[in-house]
């Protein structure tokens, strides 16, 4: 891993809330709050400045652009939804981009585990009494969030566990 463990522990008390927000949140509303991406997004510009080489964070908000810009391309595209491309983008910067493959390959594990897992409760009436007012038992859709935010955890957790 290209990311330090140091680095990642740094990051991981103020990202691990917000990714199970955007979780939830999405799970409940199918929505992804702007607080939320704001929030990752903040926490990068100023923990970052600590976890990071200055030069490393600075280059690494180039990761929030290019990732904006495919987002905007994929909504435009109605591929993916406009809170699914901000928090995207507002989780790049937070990878390493040796980690890139890594990351990638995490992202598309914990969406299609988060894919079945979510299909499977709604089918549970124990589950969807649990929880009867989340809009994603009845939407078509699939609320990203729920992979987007646990895979940002899962790789800052590895990367505690054995980065650089």
């Amino acid at each position: 891993m290209q990311t330090a463990a140091a680095s990642a522990l740094w990051f991981l008390p103020f990202v691990v809330p917000i990714g199970l927000w955007v979780a939830w949140s999405d799970m409940k509303a199918m929505r992804i709050p702007n607080n939320a991406v704001m929030a990752l997004v903040a926490v990068f510009a100023v923990v970052g400045l600590f976890a990071l080489p200055l030069e490393d964070w600075a280059g690494r908000w180039l990761h929030l652009a290019v990732v904006l810009g495919i987002g905007f391309v994929l909504n435009l595209g109605g591929l993916v939804g406009a809170g699914d491309a901000k928090f995207a983008a507002a989780m790049a910067p937070f990878v390493a981009l040796g980690d890139l493959t890594l990351a990638m390959v995490l992202l598309a594990i914990l969406l299609l585990a988060a894919f079945i897992t979510h299909r499977l409760a709604r089918m549970i009436p124990a589950a969807r009494r649990a929880a009867p007012d989340w809009s994603s038992w009845q939407d078509r859709k699939f609320p990203m969030g729920l992979a987007l935010g646990p895979a940002l955890i899962t790789y800052l957790v590895l990367a505690a566990a054995t980065g650089a």
